[in-house]
């Protein structure tokens, strides 16, 4: 049996547009392991949101199978793809989405009390995170307080707070000014390996993909790998 935290076997995803179609994906094959991390490139509009989509159960392929640490969710009801999201899945996003009204430990809790853990397992958790993405320092401190690259840095330690197998990352540092791009996904890598995590990041930097262990390019519908 295989161990692959995310396998897709020969989605497609078609739209219908007017009295036609279009097609944004074909026949598309991909499998992720545990600890393995994956650059996604291509240009706007090719469809790598769409993959991250469907890999991350927010919408169905139109065909094909997607399944998400051996469990088939291609056809789950909604009920039990929510479940599967919150406790398989992380996602990070190019703006960070933090609730403003809330420090930085209390948005990475959020989905621990969500997920039904203890208020004190919560705390232990966040702040363990938050310090390793080097924000020690600011865990008391409100969105609104941070700079650009620490509101990221919160965005990426509450996706990763329920230990999920899968984080799947669309241009997590595309609001990012170069440097400060470098740093944030600089942390990325390094919590993401430390926690065996696989990874899909969807991304427009060639630099920052290259540190990835694969690259995999969105083109004509299909997927192919460098």
């Amino acid at each position: 049996m295989s161990d692959a935290v995310l396998q897709l076997e020969k989605v497609s995803r078609i739209f219908s547009q007017g009295q036609g179609k279009l097609t944004v994906l074909e026949d598309v094959d991909l499998e992720l392991r545990p600890g393995e991390i994956v650059a996604l490139l291509g240009p706007s509009g090719s469809g790598k949101s769409t993959l991250l989509h469907i890999a991350g159960l927010l919408e169905p392929p139109s065909s094909g199978t997607v399944r998400i640490g051996g469990l088939d969710c291609s056809r789950a009801r909604d009920g039990k793809r929510t479940e599967v999201r919150r406790d398989r899945i992380g996602f990070v996003y190019q703006f960070h989405h933090l609730l403003p009204e809330f420090s930085a430990l209390e948005n990475v809790m959020m989905p621990l009390l969500i997920a039904g853990k203890g208020k004190a397992a919560a705390r232990t958790r966040a702040r363990d995170l938050l310090g390793s993405m080097g924000l020690s320092e600011r865990l008391s401190h409100r969105p609104a307080k941070l700079s650009g690259g620490e509101q990221q840095r919160v965005a990426i330690a509450r996706a990763l707070a329920n230990n999920p197998q899968l984080l799947l990352a669309d241009e997590p540092t595309g609001n990012l000014d170069e440097q400060t791009a470098e740093m944030v996904f600089s942390y990325f890598l390094k919590v993401t390996r430390d926690q065996q995590v696989a990874a899909l990041v969807a991304t427009h930097n060639t630099d920052l993909a290259r540190r990835m262990d694969r690259i995999i390019q969105v083109r004509d519908h299909h997927l192919l790998e460098e």
